[in-house]
């Protein structure tokens, strides 16, 4: 088959597509022939070598795909061959063919194509996991996404939306604002000309927000802290500004906030496969009755990687990245 490799640690133009060997297919596992991936953050740290690769995991980029199973395991028994699927992967995607542990593997949702369903897995899982199952935000809370017009950011605002959220975002760009806004977002704030804290506390009357989802890091830890009200919870799940700063602890105790932070990748099988089921129940409903959609702003073919990566890393886009083989 062919796949895009990491020739050496770099820029996107380290990304060439090369004949590999096909994917060993595992008793618990199916070989699924990639209609689609989607670019995620994680892709270009990849790239750059400063994301060590889980055990066992495919040495190609590529954390989601859709697709059609093409062989199944011995002990396999929820899919068969021909059945149209996406997937959350540990790496591969950006191939002809990926390997897929059976927990780890989803139906196309309903009215939603599928080559744009490979936007979904990786967000619907991150999300899902975090702010939901381990935050526990709850129908009339409120919460605030940093990088709204993310694919991340994007799939957010309509599954909060939908729960009975109170969205709050920031972008840095007024058209990415407006995105959001089109999106549900009920306040929408721009970090390069307005202060996030004065805003939340304006628009919450000084209460603060209930959950607040983060990309940012350090450079964010305080002021996020400042945003949230009484049993504030802080999910981080990247450091784009950066993972080290100093700050002041003592809001911990005032307003009983919690810190949270996980990662998808490095989680055990197990893990995975409850948070994919759990997305499965809770997310591809609301999917097939129009309220969430996938937002996908460009696709190129799968030899043209390193374009599609720098136009991830220059930050224009909004929504999702596809990559076709």
């Amino acid at each position: 088959m062919r796949a895009v490799v990491i020739t050496s640690p770099g820029g996107p133009e380290v990304l060439h597509m090369q004949e590999v060997e096909d994917p060993v297919v595992g008793d618990d596992e199916v070989l699924i022939k990639v209609e689609a991936t989607a670019l995620n953050r994680a892709d270009t740290v990849q790239r750059k070598g400063l994301y060590p690769l889980p055990k066992g995991a495919s040495p190609y980029p590529g954390l989601e795909c859709s697709g059609t199973v093409l062989t199944v395991g011995k002990s396999v028994a929820c899919w068969k061959v021909g059945d149209q699927v996406c997937a959350l992967l540990s790496g591969g995607g950006y191939a002809e063919k990926v390997a897929v542990p059976a927990g780890q593997v989803l139906p196309i949702p309903e009215g939603v194509s599928l080559r744009d369903a490979a936007s979904f897995p990786e967000v619907a899982c991150t999300v899902w996991s975090t702010i939901f199952m381990t935050s526990q935000l709850s129908p009339g809370e409120t919460l605030l996404v940093h990088g709204g017009s993310s694919g991340i950011g994007t799939f957010a605002i309509q599954i909060a939306k939908h729960v009975g959220i109170r969205v709050f975002v920031t972008a840095g760009s007024e058209e990415k604002l407006a995105a959001c806004k089109n999106l549900g977002a009920d306040v929408c704030i721009n970090y390069k000309t307005e202060d996030f804290v004065a805003r939340v506390e304006e628009e919450t009357g000084g209460k603060g927000v209930d959950v607040i989802l983060d990309n940012v890091g350090g450079p964010y830890l305080q002021k996020n802290l400042d945003s949230l009200g009484m049993d504030g919870r802080l999910f981080i799940i990247g450091f784009m500004g950066g993972a080290a700063t100093e700050v002041n602890l003592s809001c911990l105790l005032a307003r009983r906030l919690t810190i949270q932070a996980a990662g998808l990748r490095n989680r055990s099988l197990e893990n995975k496969a409850k948070i994919v089921a759990e997305v499965k129940k809770h997310v591809w409903s609301a999917i097939a009755a129009g309220k969430v959609k996938p937002i996908v702003y460009k696709t190129f073919p799968l030899s043209e990687a390193a374009e599609a990566h720098r136009l991830m890393e220059g930050s224009s886009h909004v929504g999702k990245i596809l990559l076709i083989p």
